[in-house]
């Protein structure tokens, strides 16, 4: 029996397991990956927004080599921290099914069965890319996550999308020799694209390096080609391989099937006490960026660090 199962070893999960440790409460912490699982899935090459000390737990330090930390610095970090708490944590072990059970949480795995009073969901959404529901999605050259620019060299690239990682993808790809068409919904970039990185996107579509059809969308995908509509009607692109920078959404369906309940709103947000962080189901908390919904864009490791504290203090309080 646990006091507290956490569920998710990214960032925020850890800083759980370090305030549930620090108060002497029995806990585990379940990922269904590597350790800090996102960010191993980021891009090799990406540079976090904030700089180190906005992205430090349980009071380690977090040195980068320049003012913004990579995503190798951040593993490297977050590995550190693990062995320095000698947190207690199961990896490449996946969560199927929560249920409560005569006042404790049953928490079924690919493994095991466990017991615990409290649960704390801290999930994050990379795991679910929005789909372009299109015709040819599932051949082998779409991909919806990106890594590196290097496999497409001398390659023809649609990337989808507007935001930070679309222009990333973009600028990368093309400064590896493929040559790269964006295709983008709305009239504009995103305002959310990097301030240091917009201008250059902007100067390389204004003078024809990479190709942007604004107002249009992907209607069908082919082994060699990318039917999309444009303003000025349908186009057939020639096409090696369509990278989809769509974005990310939280596990909507396991967190309906363990009772979470939801806003009606557009963004799909969780119901939860903004003081405790605990869910309408009485015990199971959310901690970090699951807490936004589709609202992606709210929570980040920087500013959703304090939900660890404030969910531990309230779990030590009920269980007394």
């Amino acid at each position: 029996m646990y006091d507290v199962i956490i569920i998710g070893g990214g960032p925020i999960g850890l800083a759980c397991g370090i305030e549930a440790q620090n108060e002497k409460l029995k806990y585990l912490i379940l990922e269904k990956g590597c350790l800090v699982n996102s960010l191993y899935h980021y891009p090799q090459n990406m540079t976090f927004f904030s700089t180190s000390e906005r992205l430090e737990i349980g009071r380690v330090p977090f040195i980068s080599h320049g003012p913004k930390p990579n995503r190798n610095e951040a593993l490297e970090y977050y590995r550190r921290v693990c062995e320095h708490y000698q947190l207690n944590i199961h990896l490449y072990e996946s969560v199927e099914n929560i249920h409560a059970e005569e006042g404790m949480f049953m928490i079924h795995t690919t493994k095991a069965i466990y017991r615990s009073k409290k649960v704390i969901l801290s999930l994050g959404f990379y795991d679910a890319p929005f789909h372009l529901g299109v015709p040819g999605e599932d051949l082998p050259k779409v991909k919806h996550y990106y890594d590196e620019p290097h496999p497409y060299f001398r390659q023809r690239i649609v990337v989808v999308g507007a935001a930070n990682s679309a222009v990333d993808v973009a600028l990368e790809t093309y400064r590896k020799g493929a040559e790269v068409t964006m295709v983008i919904r709305g009239g504009t970039l995103r305002d959310s694209v990097k301030y240091w990185v917009k201008p250059d996107i902007e100067n390389r579509i204004a003078e024809g390096s990479i190709r942007a059809y604004f107002h249009s969308r992907i209607v069908e995908i082919t082994p060699d080609k990318v039917r999309i509509l444009t303003p000025d009607g349908e186009k057939n692109i020639d096409n090696d391989f369509v990278l989809a920078m769509t974005g990310y959404q939280p596990p909507f369906a396991f967190m309906k099937k363990i009772g979470i309940s939801f806003h009606g709103d557009d963004y799909h947000t969780p119901v939860y006490d903004e003081h405790t962080m605990e869910t309408k189901v009485p015990g199971l908390y959310l901690a970090g960026v699951v807490c936004g919904g589709l609202k992606t864009d709210k929570w980040f490791i920087e500013n959703s660090r304090v939900h660890a504290p404030m969910i531990i203090q309230d779990i030590k309080q009920k269980l007394r």
